[in-house]
């Protein structure tokens, strides 16, 4: 076995108080009315059609695999109901 201990490197070296401070400028870096999809739902609902579009059926997961998607929904919908229940 090799007992070499890798050290920390890049935002792992920071602490999280400072991690957390700049993932907060990440959401400050566009302001709220520039962002295009917050404004125009329209246009995030054809971007996401459009890059649907894009990828061919067998390559698409839950084309592949049904219960995949059966999976995916149900815990979707679990997910919904804890976020709702907490309310």
């Amino acid at each position: 076995m090799n007992d070499v201990v890798k050290k920390p490197r890049g935002l792992a070296t920071l602490s999280p108080e400072r991690r957390r401070e700049i993932a907060r400028m990440g959401g400050k870096s566009v302001p709220a009315d520039k962002r295009a999809f917050a404004v125009n739902r329209e246009l995030a609902s054809k971007a996401g059609r459009k890059g649907n579009k894009n990828l061919r059926d067998e390559k698409r997961a839950f084309s592949v695999d049904p219960a995949l998607a059966s999976r995916a929904g149900k815990l979707g919908a679990k997910s919904r109901a804890a976020a709702k229940a907490k309310k």
